[in-house]
Parts: structure tokens; sequence; C-alpha cells
């Protein structure tokens, strides 16, 4: 553009002698200068132009960007629904086949020596205070058998609830959070609301955790501090809630 401006002006310079007896003086420099106004004209439009073109590929590049990242999150979010379906259904299978063996457990016939145990008092007591004294000591391994023990003797035992509860402990301090969440969630089943249940709802949310079924244990922490906001759980489920975001 600036190449045929001069071209255009050096036209003009050497036609002005020719054209001297045409216009004057005055006539040939508007003329001249009419011819540069309208250059300049066209010279600005184009960079416009230009410039629209160029503003336009710069917002092209950005919503490519966009979109890119878009489709990445999407691929990301349909991997992680694909896991948390595959890991939910693993789960309730396994639940299944748990409750089949606990429900067998319950239909198998008592031993004679079993049934005359669960009348005596002496016996119970010693039967807990034992399975009690090694989830104290930190054996999770032979306090589950104990209390495994002592739930199929005494299962209408006074002390039932306590033993579920130490029970499910000693599962999840061994990492079986699956076992665990089953107990928990079974002693719910027996002690519906007891001054324990917001432990359990507590312990039911690490178990959710650890299975990484985070949408589940913030259900379950909301529910805590729901229905159990003076509870001395309520400040831990707070911070575990907060965390789980």
């Amino acid at each position: 553009m600036t190449k045929l401006r001069a071209l255009i002006l050096l036209g003009l310079c050497f036609a002005a002698p020719v054209q001297a007896g045409l216009f004057s003086d005055d006539e040939a420099r508007q003329s001249i200068q009419r011819v540069e106004a309208r250059l300049q004209k066209l010279e600005d439009q184009a960079r416009q132009q230009t410039q629209s073109v160029l503003d336009l590929q710069g917002q092209i590049d950005v919503m490519n960007g966009q979109l890119r990242s878009l489709r990445g999150q999407n691929e990301e979010t349909a991997h992680g629904l694909h896991d948390a379906e595959k890991r939910e259904k693993d789960f309730y299978v396994d639940l299944d086949t748990r409750l089949r063996h606990f429900e067998s457990l319950e239909a198998a016939p008592k031993p004679a020596s079993n049934v005359a145990d669960a009348d005596d008092p002496a016996a119970q007591n010693r039967s807990i205070e034992a399975a009690y004294a090694l989830v104290k000591a930190g054996n999770s391994v032979d306090a589950i058998k104990a209390l495994l023990d002592f739930l199929q003797k005494y299962p209408a035992s006074v002390y039932a609830p306590d033993a579920t509860f130490w029970l499910g402990n000693a599962q999840f301090t061994l990492k079986d959070y699956k076992s665990a969440l089953l107990t928990y969630r079974t002693l719910l089943k027996i002690e519906p609301d007891t001054s324990k249940t917001p432990d359990v709802l507590f312990n039911i949310a690490l178990c959710q955790l650890e299975l990484k079924t985070t949408g589940q244990a913030r259900v379950t922490l909301k529910q805590l501090l729901s229905k159990y906001p003076d509870s001395a759980a309520t400040a831990k489920a707070k911070k575990l809630l907060d965390a789980s975001k």
C-alpha cells in the first residue's frame, strides 16, 4: 500500500508540469491532498481488516484450546465414573456374599453347650471380658475371633452392641474396610439410636472414604451433623467433611 501511494504521488508530480496549463497551483495541491486523504483512508481500512482477522484467529485459537481441555475433562470424568460403578458393584456383590454367610450361621443349629452357656451370666461376662482384653491389647486378629464367638453364642446379650462396635473397630484397624462397614451398618440395625450412634456414623464415613466412595461418605457425615449436632463426633465430622471436598 505504501509503494502504491508513492507511485501515485510520483505520477502526479510528473503530470503536474503537463497539466500546468489546465490547473492552477492551488487546484493541483488540493487534488494531491484529496488523493493522499483517500490513500490514507484505504490504508487505515486495510490495517483494521488485518487486525480484525488477527483478533478472530486469536479467538479461534483460544476456543480450540478450551475445546481440547473440555474433551480431556470429559474423558477423565467418564473414566472415573466407570471405576466408581465397578467399585460399587464389587462392594455390593461382596456385601451380599457376607450377608448370606451370616444368614447361614444364624440358621445353623446351635450346640447344646452354647444354649446352656447363654443362660450362664458368669460365662457371658468371662467371654466379653476376655474379648475386650484383646481389644485393649491391640491384638486385633484374636479380638475379632473372640468377638465373633461371643456374638454367635450371645446374640441377645446386653453386651452385643458393644461387642459389635469393637468388632468393627478391630476390622478397621486391620484395614478390612468392607467388613468394618458391614459390621457398623449391622450395629445401626440392632441399635439405631444410642450414645454410640454418632461414633458409628463417623466410622462408617471413614470406611467409605477408604473405599473411595467419597460421595457416600459426605452423605453420612452430613447425616451425623444434622441428627447429632451436639455429639463429641461433630467436630471430627466437620473437619472430615471439609477435607473430603
